[in-house]
């Protein structure tokens, strides 16, 4: 089965040059045989594979193959994939290293290659996450944990009722994963302070607000169109401002990148030298 499903995988990535990107009408209509009673008995497994196949592929985005521009989605390297498939047969519970302790070393030597690649401190924490809402998720909920303990809040303990208020800092063309990550933590998204852009979509620094140790500013490190970053290190400003112990969180879809090599080094990898500063990935 596993090598007949591979077969059928390198027939598709094969036809992904000579079809279109997007899937036809006739592939889409091709779907609806999928929503049909629930079967009283198994299927043959083979048959399975081949309807996949068969109905499944052509009303596919073609997004593995090299025409896809849409969202921040690109295709797989070859060695990628078939590391992809290698890992779901070992079916491992990578939650914790007594389940999959081959997966957690794997996982930490990934971590510290992605802090080398791109130039962030060795002492950064991380984790891979499912996606950009976990990752600011993530990344908002260990500021706010912060901010909390700093002004003498137990968060897990206690919850918000009752909690020091935080401020929280966008730009005005802030990523809903971020707006949908604060709905979740209990921060709100109508309570934001929103902070104009300029034409590349960059938070003006000219326009902040006054930070302090309450302030959690989420900064852009370049969005989908046009991939401009917001200097955080420009944006920290004076001392009066982030000296007082904000915490600085900057959500990357592809602008990260720009940090390798000296001559596309972007500005917002300059981060404050004074507050807290947790960088995501989506």
């Amino acid at each position: 089965m596993l090598q007949t499903a591979a077969n059928l995988a390198a027939d598709y990535l094969d036809s992904l040059p000579a079809r279109g990107v997007a899937p036809t009408t006739a592939a889409l209509q091709g779907l609806s045989r999928f929503d049909r009673p629930f079967p009283e008995r198994p299927s043959d497994p083979a048959a399975v594979l081949q309807e996949l196949h068969t109905r499944g592929s052509p009303a596919t985005i073609a997004s593995a193959g090299g025409r896809f521009f849409g969202f921040v989605v690109g295709g797989s390297l070859p060695a990628a994939l078939a590391a992809n498939v290698l890992a779901a047969a070992w079916d491992q519970d990578a939650g914790m290293t007594v389940l999959a302790p081959g997966a957690a070393a794997i996982e930490a030597a990934a971590l510290r290659w992605l802090l080398e690649a791109l130039q962030l401190p060795a002492q950064s924490g991380g984790g891979f996450v499912t996606g950009a809402t976990m990752a600011n998720f993530t990344a908002l909920a260990a500021a706010r944990h912060a901010l909390l303990e700093r002004a003498g809040w137990d968060v897990a303990a206690d919850g918000l009722f009752g909690a020091p208020p935080l401020t929280v800092v966008v730009g005005d063309e802030v990523h809903v994963s971020v707006l949908k990550a604060l709905v979740l933590l209990g921060l709100g998204k109508a309570r934001v302070l929103r902070v104009p852009t300029d034409a590349q979509g960059r938070m003006r620094a000219d326009r902040l607000p006054p930070l302090d140790a309450r302030t959690i500013v989420c900064t852009q490190a370049g969005n989908v169109t046009p991939a401009r970053a917001t200097p955080c290190a420009t944006c920290a400003g004076p001392p009066t401002n982030a000296a007082r112990g904000c915490t600085w969180t900057a959500r990357s879809a592809c602008g990260r990148w720009r940090r390798r090599g000296a001559r596309r080094s972007s500005p917002v990898w300059r981060t404050p030298t004074r507050g807290r500063w947790t960088p995501t990935s989506g």
